[in-house]
This record gives C-alpha cells, structure tokens and sequence, in this order.
C-alpha cells in the first residue's frame, strides 16, 4: 500500500505534528476524489472547459434543448405557494451581496496586516449552471441565486476559518457538526501549554508562500 503524498510546504512555513499530517492526507485524498469525479464527469456527459466555458458536444447541447421545459408549463405546474414565496427568497440577495462585499474589504484591508495569505473568491463563487440549455428561464434564474449564495457563504467560511486560526485557533470543548478544514489542526481545548508555545508556528502557515522575485524592468 503507497502513502498518499501531498504537495510539499513552502519552506518557510512549520512542519506539520504526525496527527496533523494524518489529517491533512486524509483532507487531501478527499480533494483528489472529488477532482476524479469531475473528470469522470465531464467524460460521461462529454463536455469540456475551455477558456473558464463549459462547451457540450454538439449531440448532447441539442439533447439538452429538447428536454427545457416552456416557462408556461413550468409556471402551470409550479406550487402557487413557491410563487408567492418567491420575493422573500430573493430578498436575501441584498444581505448576501453585502457580506461579500464586505468580508472582500475586510480581508483586503486586515489580512495584510496580519501576515494572512488572502483567499481567492473565484474557486468559490462558480456560476456555470445558467449555461445548462435543460433549464428555462426561471430555472436558470434559481440556479444562479443558488450557486451565488451557499458560493459566498464558502468564501466567508475560509476567511472566517484563518482569521480563527490566527486569533483563537482552539478546539471546542463539545463536538462541532461539519467544522471547517483549519478546525483539525487547532490545539486541544484545554492545552494551554502548546497554545502558548506553537500559537506563532500555527500563524507562520498563515503566510503566502514566497513568489518569484520579480524582475525589474529593464531602463529604455
């Protein structure tokens, strides 16, 4: 049986304890799964991503018109009840545009202070779904808010989850339903010994890697 190996650290970034590293390969197989998926996926629906596009083949995209149901007939068989309920759905796009925008200011501004690598919003954010030609309008329109929503929500999360990790990186005393990724490698609730000694070597993985120098531009 091979060791599963993950992508070596930067070097200026501390070494992780054996249990951390257990749980940083069991994290790392889980993406891997889920990249093989994909590309399982892709095969079976035969469709590539070319440009950051999604690009069906030309059999399946007229499939895929055959099978998008009117918006009359979608609107005959709706609940009235959906519909009714609709504007209050819709009415969280305002709070959930402004905590986007607003984490974005926050980590833009503080992170660099901090030492923290920023994270990118795009990885999270992904609105393909309004591209599948299976769906009308209406449905394209609830994908979207969809995706945009539970896409913020994962973006906040991370940046909620290393500023724990930079300011209280402690496990809770209880169990905690589906915490977030960083929550593995914070320190035993009630170790007060290594909280005080590696808080520092916890906050170093915090830091961007080390880039390319860049080179300056030649004088004309």
């Amino acid at each position: 049986m091979t060791t599963l190996q993950m992508p070596p650290l930067p070097p200026d970034v501390p070494p992780l304890t054996p249990h951390e590293a257990r749980v940083a390969r069991r994290l790392y197989a889980l993406r891997r799964d889920a990249r093989r998926d994909v590309a399982e996926q892709r095969r079976r629906w035969r469709y590539r991503v070319r440009r950051g596009r999604v690009e069906f083949d030309r059999e399946m995209a007229a499939l895929h018109a055959r099978l998008r149901q009117s918006l009359p007939a979608y609107l005959l068989h709706a609940n009235p009840f959906s519909v009714l309920t609709a504007p209050i759905v819709y009415s969280l796009l305002l709070p959930f545009v402004l905590l986007d925008v607003w984490t974005t200011a926050y980590q833009w501004i503080c992170f660099p202070i901090y030492g923290i690598a920023r994270v990118r919003r795009a990885p999270y954010v992904v609105l393909d779904r309004h591209k599948l030609q299976y769906l009308n309008a209406i449905e394209k329109a609830n994908c979207t808010f969809c995706t945009y929503a539970n896409g913020v929500i994962a973006y906040v999360r991370e940046v909620a989850a290393r500023t724990e990790q930079f300011w209280c990186p402690i496990k809770h005393g209880k169990a905690v339903p589906e915490p977030h990724d960083r929550y593995h490698h914070f320190f035993d609730y009630g170790d007060g010994e290594r909280y005080h000694r590696d808080l520092l070597r916890l906050r170093g993985r915090l830091r961007a890697p080390a880039g390319p120098p860049r080179r300056r531009p030649r004088p004309a």
